[in-house]
């Protein structure tokens, strides 16, 4: 697969004046519910109306979907609202339902994206059709992984597909529901610039507090559109919750989102710029998070000095830590004048760190 101008072409053919906006909730719950929600969101930017109808939860227990039930439902709101419609499909049966409701667009989800089988089984299933196909980002951090299932699908002659970043799965806990790990998605952007990109916040964020700041920094770095559960009554949701926002939220923050416009060179400049200086923020806060971390252990490290009366200082740790670095730095097109300055000033925090340890 290569990259072309071609493969933006269903998203160009939507004529949109804004980045796409599919919208709707975590899971379709009652007839009701899902035409409520369809109507509201015909008075926002929304195009797509999205709505989970199968439901692979983390364990056996959970609300797991209504079924193939709730696809006769997005039918309906489609027929009322001119909303094109959206949904999850994990094997061959989903595929062939969604298909018989005229579901427009079908998205894989991060869960199915990691089995190369089960991606093929889905790719097979939908061999030659004209419908839109959108992958999730696996839910471990393997861009090959992603890009390798968004293939599979090429290779069955499904010309019309683009990749949601929902984020990804992470032991420790963080900010984040999932961890976004921006620079896998930007390079997926090097690699294929005209295959369109979708950001879910709702599914990195977990909570909606920041979803309008995730979305800000997906626009910021020229993604082609939004994926965020709504409903109308996000607390009482039967399904995550605390990600989805109302419609209303929705319909604001679309009007405060800031989106660049392309209006010339200078103009072309500064989206350039701003998009470089993205990436170089959304890097800062990951090496800010990387040093925490770090501190971290180092406070471990010094309760375990404390306990066994170790001293703080080990020289000959330190001189290892600094050869490795600047033979890490080198590679990296880095001086070894700046490994140096960095990795002492590092060296220095975490002495002081274990030194506050030691000495409470």
């Amino acid at each position: 697969m290569e990259n072309t101008k071609s493969l933006r072409n269903w998203l160009s053919a939507m004529e949109l004046s804004h980045p796409l906006v599919i919208a709707g909730p975590c899971s379709a719950e009652t007839e009701e519910q899902v035409l409520k929600i369809a109507h509201q969101l015909k008075q926002t930017d929304a195009t797509v109306l999205r709505a989970g109808i199968w439901k692979p939860r983390t364990r056996p227990g959970n609300f797991e979907g209504v079924g193939a039930l709730g696809l006769k439902w997005l039918q309906k709101a489609k027929q009322e609202t001119s909303l094109i419609t959206a949904t999850e499909v994990a094997n061959a049966n989903h595929v062939d339902l969604a298909l018989k409701h005229d579901v427009d667009i079908l998205w894989v989800g991060a869960r199915t994206t990691v089995s190369p089988f089960i991606v093929q089984e889905i790719a097979d299933a939908l061999k030659g059709t004209d419908k839109i196909v959108l992958v999730k980002n696996p839910v471990n951090p393997d861009l090959a992984l992603w890009l390798g299932a968004v293939e599979r699908f090429y290779a069955s002659d499904v010309k019309k597909l683009g990749v949601i970043h929902r984020g990804f799965s992470t032991y420790e806990k963080t900010r984040y529901r999932n961890n976004p790990e921006w620079q896998i998605p930007i390079d997926l952007q090097n690699k294929f610039p005209d295959l369109p990109l979708i950001l879910d916040p709702s599914h990195i964020a977990g909570r909606r507090d920041i979803i309008f700041e995730l979305c800000q920094t997906a626009l910021d770095l020229n993604y082609d559109g939004l994926m965020v559960e709504t409903h109308y009554d996000p607390d009482n949701a039967w399904s995550d919750a605390a990600q989805q926002i109302t419609p209303t939220t929705l319909d604001k923050m679309t009007v405060d989102l800031r989106i660049r416009k392309q209006e010339g060179d200078a103009v072309e400049f500064n989206n350039k710029l701003a998009t470089l200086r993205t990436q170089i923020d959304v890097i800062d806060r990951q090496l800010i998070d990387s040093l925490g971390n770090r501190m971290r252990i180092a406070d471990k490290i010094g309760l375990l000095k404390k306990k066994n009366n170790v001293a703080i200082l080990q020289t000959k740790r330190w001189n290892e830590i600094l050869g490795k670095m600047i033979l890490e730095g080198e590679e990296n097109n880095l001086s070894e004048e700046f490994i140096l300055k960095i990795y002492k000033a590092i060296h220095q925090e975490s002495i002081n760190h274990q030194k506050k340890v030691i000495n409470e």
